[in-house]
């Protein structure tokens, strides 16, 4: 029998969980331990933000993926600190019960010690966010910090390629020491991304944080996907693991050019829509 949980049925046959609480590190390892998936989704700003969050999302990720979907870059390399830390207080302004982690950018920890746990306690006291989370791992001066291992987008150079990660066996077996590593120092959670299922379900049975997946397989402990990407917003991307929930690009479009007509039309403002 699967588990039952304090969730609202909605008219569009989605769910919203009763359960107002503010979602901590706590209660996401919770979630893991009663075998309730946990929810995740990117936003980077208010307006997004208070929409995830009303609809009962567990976890929002400020991720560096705005570099992307925000800033128009083909990679998430550009994006800085200063506009991680604008994004995240915009999403952080806008939320009331999800857990808010925001991604550390590329070069703001990888230099030395000092200057990564500088920048993570710049992002928590400019930001106010909940946690942060880093490719690969590090924790200092009392921040909770989440994980990433498998594909990591920063090290796109050193990749070459966006294929999956850890198809071999020495690479997946690093991989798994990898993950208790982030365990023992700390890390309250982990993000897999783009590796084979069957690894992904070994590293969640094997730790006792929880473990996110995106392209990672359905037997991890949650999954995350980036907001426009869900929503069909980005209308050339179409990943293997992207299940699209709207096409919003379509609806956006129509419209758009709805009301293009109906300014050049004269339609538009109407005797009722004046003063």
């Amino acid at each position: 029998m699967r588990p039952i949980f304090n969730l609202k049925r909605l008219d569009m046959a989605g769910y919203i969980s009763d359960d107002t609480r503010k979602v901590t590190t706590h209660r996401l390892i919770e979630m893991k331990q009663r075998g309730e998936k946990i929810s995740m989704l990117t936003s980077y700003d208010y307006t997004m933000a208070q929409i995830v969050d009303g609809a009962g999302i567990d976890v929002i990720l400020v991720g560096d993926s705005a570099s992307n979907v925000m800033a128009g870059n083909v990679t998430t390399l550009p994006i800085t600190l200063d506009q991680m830390i604008y994004h995240g207080k915009s999403v952080v302004r806008g939320v009331k019960r999800a857990m808010v982690v925001v991604d550390m950018p590329f070069g703001s920890y990888q230099g030395n010690e000092m200057e990564g746990l500088a920048s993570a306690i710049r992002i928590m006291k400019e930001s106010h966010a909940d946690a942060l989370k880093l490719e690969g791992g590090i924790l200092s001066a009392g921040i909770p910090v989440m994980g990433h291992l498998g594909l990591m987008p920063q090290s796109i150079n050193k990749y070459g390629t966006y294929t999956v990660r850890a198809k071999d066996d020495a690479e997946a077996e690093k991989l798994i020491r990898d993950a208790h590593l982030l365990e023992e120092a700390g890390c309250f959670g982990l993000v897999l991304e783009k590796i084979p299922a069957a690894l992904a379900s070994r590293v969640a049975s094997e730790l006792t944080i929880p473990v996110i997946g995106i392209g990672a397989g359905g037997d991890v402990d949650g999954q995350v996907l980036v907001i426009q990407d869900m929503l069909g917003m980005n209308n050339g991307f179409r990943p293997r693991f992207l299940r699209r929930y709207a096409d919003l690009y379509t609806v956006m479009t129509d419209a758009i050019s709805h009301y293009v007509s109906d300014v050049k039309n004269c339609d538009f403002p109407n005797e009722k829509e004046q003063y």
